[in-house]
């Protein structure tokens, strides 16, 4: 039994395997479609994409910046329902404002065809699918906040080292993963499957804090 956290990369996704102790692998996915077939034995998925389309600003989104403080700016505004169908940007951002009364950043609509996969995929999966946030999970695992960015080498190593700490061992990834993946995306993976782990085991946190699994929830 495995659990699998899963972060975009720029040619598909990214999976990291860990059995809760020590063993770890990496697999490169051109599709979610494939993870059940590179992880046969997983047991909960962690994925760090949002798994709902929201009429309005989610809850679950505005308890997570307040928990992340100055690493708040990592949660992006989920695209509204408005803007999913939308064909382009200006139309996405249009949709939202007359929705909501509030526009989409560029980020948010870089992610909506990751968001349309993976809500398709998961009726299909199989398995438990959870929504998890890294930098929420990070906070979690180092007992705070992460104290530099992820994209500094300050950051990298601080997540590493602190990865290494509770089991995993990517020094052996896979060529494949490996030159699919950005830095940050592995260890993104990485830690989001920590969090697929203490989901499993009831330790999770969630956000907000009384969920109903049916409903906005965000994990870390």
């Amino acid at each position: 039994m495995r659990f699998v956290g899963v972060d975009g990369c720029p040619t598909g996704w990214i999976a990291v395997a860990w059995d809760g102790s020590t063993s770890t692998t990496a697999h490169f996915l051109p599709s979610l479609g494939a993870l059940c077939k590179v992880v046969p034995d997983a047991a909960v998925v962690a994925i760090d994409i949002p798994i709902v389309t929201p009429e309005a600003e989610r809850p679950a989104e505005a308890a997570l910046r307040s928990f992340l403080g100055p690493r708040r700016s990592s949660v992006f505004a989920t695209p509204p329902k408005a803007a999913m169908n939308a064909d382009d940007y200006a139309s996405a951002n249009r949709a939202a404002r007359a929705a909501t009364g509030k526009g989409i950043s560029r980020q948010a609509w870089a992610l909506v065809p990751k968001i349309r996969e993976a809500m398709a995929w998961i009726p299909e999966a199989g398995i438990p699918v959870i929504e998890a946030h890294p930098e929420g999970c990070f906070a979690a695992l180092l007992g705070a906040p992460a104290s530099s960015s992820k994209k500094t080498w300050a950051g990298m190593t601080q997540r590493l080292r602190a990865l290494t700490a509770v089991g995993f061992e990517l020094s052996n990834v896979d060529e494949t993963a490996g030159r699919a993946a950005l830095t940050d995306d592995l260890l993104d993976a990485a830690v989001t499957a920590w969090t697929a782990v203490r989901f499993h085991r009831g330790e999770a946190r969630s956000f907000p804090p009384e969920p109903n699994p049916l409903h906005d929830v965000i994990w870390a």
